[in-house]
């Protein structure tokens, strides 16, 4: 059973940390920009760590930092500036004392897949979305949709229904260009959620970005037990390196040879991102991408579980606007009446 976490309350500080790329010190201004909103939006007062904006900092010097975030009794939730693709070089060896001494909120996703899962191993939950850069530094203005599930998760506590967002946007802007800051960035309509299965499911998320849990199947990282997946419903989404849904096929059907897609009680799956700057694609393209991730997706659980329900083209991971997953916390999905609903 993981532990219950406290809300914060206005005034409260928050750390900002960087256990993968310090993108503050590439881009100060996108950073500024972040730490404004955590203030006039949500009251938060930010404190910044020695790598927080340190590029090419060293795994013991990230670790210094998180333990000293979560070891502070004033400081209320931490905070990823961003992802980045190294983590898993250093968590995994991370010492869970000061951790499960000290639990608090993590808010963060991509790479920090590998954060959210140590701290599950802990039995602390998490908040799987939320960094600093993609959702509170948004060009323009933060999303409204966004800020309600931040709220959520920061301030508030019960069940809330996990809904479709009427747009979604999956195309960024520059930020190496301060002028965009100001800008919006362009939506598109969305379809909703698209349902597979007739089956009700309820368990814990777990799971994360495809590519960080790619990762850790081929590095052995401590993951849930497979009696322990029995009470999960698998969390997954793609990052911006666009992977083929035949990649996506093989890391599920690596799952499903491990005994996991068997035990799960359903699976989650976020909008998958199918725009980036080196593979500017066309709606069109954009489309068919996720149909055919979707429908590998499909194919892969289907082959090793006849029933779960699965539930792709939601508002989590590399998407905006974006839902903070509360990682290790309980989810029912209802498959007849097309809810999901989770604990925040």
């Amino acid at each position: 059973m993981l532990k219950k976490l406290p809300k914060l309350v206005k005034g409260d500080a928050v750390a900002i940390v960087s256990p993968s790329f310090a993108a503050p010190g590439r881009f100060p201004e996108v950073y500024k920009l972040g730490l404004e909103r955590l203030t006039t939006v949500f009251g938060l007062v930010p404190v910044e760590y020695p790598t927080t904006a340190k590029i090419g900092a060293s795994a013991a010097e990230r670790t210094t930092d998180l333990v000293a975030a979560f070891s502070d009794p004033n400081i209320k939730a931490v905070i990823a500036s961003i992802g980045g693709d190294d983590q898993v070089t250093y968590v995994k060896n991370l010492s869970a004392d000061p951790f499960v001494a000290n639990p608090k909120p993590f808010f963060g996703y991509s790479d920090n897949s590998h954060l959210c899962n140590f701290l599950f191993l802990n039995g602390i939950p998490s908040y799987y979305g939320g960094s600093l850069f993609t959702q509170y530094a948004m060009q323009g203005e933060m999303d409204t949709y966004t800020v309600d599930y931040l709220k959520r998760a920061l301030f508030e506590e019960g069940e809330f229904e996990l809904t479709a967002s009427e747009t979604y946007n999956d195309q960024g802007l520059d930020w190496g260009n301060i002028e965009l800051l100001k800008a919006k960035r362009p939506h598109w309509s969305n379809e909703g959620h698209i349902w597979n299965g007739e089956h009700a499911g309820e368990g814990v998320l777990w799971g994360g970005c495809v590519e960080s849990v790619d990762e850790m199947l081929r590095h052995g990282v401590p993951i849930p037990t497979l009696e322990q997946f029995e009470k999960i419903v698998l969390l997954l989404e793609t990052s911006e390196e666009i992977p083929s849904a035949d990649y996506v096929f093989r890391v599920l059907r690596a799952f499903g040879e491990r005994g996991t897609l068997g035990r799960v009680q359903g699976v989650l799956v976020g909008r998958a991102k199918a725009w980036e700057f080196d593979k500017p694609h066309t709606t069109e393209q954009k489309e068919a991408y996720r149909k055919q991730q979707q429908e590998a997706v499909v194919h892969a659980v289907r082959l090793y579980n006849q029933h779960i329900p699965i539930v792709q083209n939601m508002n989590f991971g590399h998407t905006d606007p974006q839902i903070p997953m509360p990682y290790g916390q309980q989810v029912r999905i209802d498959a007849q009446n097309k809810k999901i609903v989770a604990q925040f």
